[in-house]
């Protein structure tokens, strides 16, 4: 092998330990000799049984070796988004160089290839990498180590200041036994910021005229020739679905202990998908309760315009759940509804169909709709997982859920946060099935506005006023207890017409028990609901919640915020109750 592409900068050795120490195997080189010129190189020396967490390494310089500590090590996911046009020609992936200099332009396609093999051609394997020495491939290097290394590649082996021919590449891939390489070159396309990059393939009679001005990149096989047709399709079709589809928040609590088993081991999700995922004494400072407001990390995440596509928290003993998707909150009585409307042919374990649904009290109407158009039993019940643990031992009910963020089935008697979680992914799975590479997957947000045009959506919001004095919170509910008591049908709220009112009182179909006082409701002609009950949950004071909720069949009013279209009712069931004059409370502690 003659030294013209014999020659490189470091024979990247890629750790998959964290804690891993690099140093010099030997002297850098600049020597046109064989042995010499492969001879800078840095080398990782893992501590055993250290975890996978990550890697990174950089290009040196013919100068000396790259020594670098384990602080250097690490391993990100970044969210992306699909980029269209990456379709990969003949001669590869040509655009100009500007277009790849756009955010994520070359990191996606990078992604998208991998992504597209089989884990065997590159985990733990030897890559090649070089290009003509044209502007951008110095930066396009980094972005190429990096990826791969991120992806599990074992060594990369680089030209000297990133330069190898064409040929070069092919005959280094053949000698070393490498599994592929790529290629940074625009062929005989003039180079710099207004022209051409690229990877490219062996064959530059394939090459864009020369007023193209594009960037072109191509990865080549082991046997050291270009990708084939099948593989460069697969790719193209990644490029479209490049993004980070999954992040669990496990608020520093317990399900931290079964996310990484479970999500990451199991299932495949990236380890960093598991955000706050150590069990600490003191939730890392945080309060653990999975919903808009303390679980704004995850929020935060969800709400960018490159979030993932699928977010989901779960609370400190794990049997609450909060499912989000991009821009977009399931409000916990949609959720536990969606569960059930796709059960039967999402989940297997609901295979035959499940024996009867159940909601509590204050949870929205929807799934009372559910239960209707499937034919399936339903029950309402007082808050508190006890009263459906009854039905469950009796043979009855299968799903069920309530507004507060708990969901679960009879598969355990208590709510599961973990379990409305899978479920959610498995109904995902089951609608993109039959979906191919590239294709516009269906969201979280599809899943609900779907189930929204065939149910009709139950606008609904929950007010917590937490840690109130309890004489004053009590005062209400008694004051409330008695406009129940002298209200009758007809009686006009605003622009509302009551239909009954009550302290909703539930016997019990197993055993005949009998649960007085479990909250004060306002039920009006239009179906729409106002819900006042005192929470036992909390250690200080008395919480006060607040549950108004309204139905409204008409798709075209179904993208409305719930806050907008449940105004008139919220500054109704706040007039009524009187609760600033008996808590002392402007605003609430918590919306949902």
């Amino acid at each position: 092998m003659s030294s013209t592409y014999a020659r490189f900068d470091t024979v990247f050795l890629l750790s998959r330990f964290a804690g891993a120490k690099y140093s010099p195997l030997w002297p850098s080189s600049s020597s046109s000799s064989h042995s010499s010129l492969l001879s800078s190189g840095i080398h990782l020396r893992a501590k055993p049984n250290s975890r996978l967490r990550s890697v990174t390494a950089a290009s040196s310089s013919s100068s000396g070796p790259i020594i670098a500590g384990s602080e250097s090590i690490e391993i990100k996911s970044l969210p992306t988004k699909p980029i269209e046009g990456q379709k990969t020609g003949t001669s590869g992936l040509r655009k100009k160089v500007k277009v790849f200099m756009q955010d994520n332009y070359l990191a996606n396609w990078i992604q998208a290839l991998f992504n597209s093999l089989p884990l065997e051609d590159y985990k733990d394997a030897t890559l090649v990498l070089g290009g003509d020495g044209r502007y951008f491939n110095k930066e396009a290097s980094q972005i190429i180590i990096k990826i791969a290394a991120g992806n599990g590649v074992g060594k990369i082996l680089v030209g000297q200041e990133g330069i190898l021919s064409t040929p070069a590449v092919s005959a280094v891939i053949r000698k070393r036994k490498a599994n592929g390489g790529f290629i940074m070159s625009a062929s005989h396309n003039p180079g710099g910021p207004e022209y051409d990059w690229g990877i490219k393939t062996i064959d530059d009679d394939e090459s864009p005229n020369l007023s193209d001005r594009y960037i072109n990149f191509q990865f080549n096989y082991s046997s050291g020739q270009p990708a084939p047709e099948s593989i460069t399709e697969k790719i193209y079709g990644n490029t479209l679905s490049c993004h980070s589809t999954f992040m669990f928040d496990a608020m520093h609590a317990v399900t931290g202990a079964y996310a990484k088993p479970i999500f990451v081991d199991n299932l495949e999700a990236k380890p960093d998908s598991i955000s706050n995922g150590v069990p600490l004494e003191d939730f890392g400072h945080g309060h653990p309760d999975p919903n808009l407001t303390y679980a704004k990390d995850l929020v935060d995440v969800m709400y960018r315009d490159d979030g993932p596509d699928f977010g989901a928290a779960s609370d400190g003993d794990g049997d609450r759940n909060m499912v989000l998707g991009n821009k977009f909150f399931v409000t916990p009585s949609d959720s536990v509804a969606i569960i059930a409307a796709n059960a039967q042919e999402a989940i297997p374990y609901f295979r035959a169909g499940p024996k009867g649904l159940a909601r509590s009290m204050p949870t929205s109407g929807a799934l009372d709709r559910v239960a209707e158009k499937l034919k399936l039993p339903f029950f309402e019940v007082p808050t508190g997982w006890k009263f459906f643990g009854n039905l469950m031992d009796a043979g009855k009910l299968s799903i069920c859920g309530e507004e507060s963020f708990g969901t679960g089935s009879d598969h355990i008697r208590e709510k599961d946060g973990i379990w409305a979680v899978l479920a959610w992914l498995s109904i995902l799975a089951h609608r993109n099935k039959d979906k191919k590479p590239g294709e516009k997957l269906v969201s979280v947000a599809d899943v609900v506005n779907e189930y929204w045009a065939t149910y009709g959506r139950n606008f609904f919001s929950r007010y917590d006023y937490e840690e109130c004095e309890s004489e004053g919170a009590n005062k209400m509910i008694e004051y409330l207890r008695d406009i129940v008591a002298k209200s009758k049908a007809g009686e006009n709220y605003g622009n509302y017409v009551l239909q009954f009112a009550d302290d909703f009182s539930y016997t019990d179909p197993v055993d005949g028990s009998v649960a007085s006082k479990q909250g004060v409701r306002f039920v009006f002609t239009d179906g729409s609901r106002i819900i006042y009950r005192l929470s036992g949950t909390g250690s200080a004071g008395a919480t006060v919640r607040i549950y108004i909720e309204q139905f409204e069949p008409d798709v075209s009013k179904h993208d409305v915020d719930a806050q907008i279209a449940l105004k008139p009712l919220i500054d109704l069931a706040l007039s009524v109750s009187k609760l600033k004059e008996f808590t002392g409370r402007e605003k609430p502690t918590v919306i949902t």
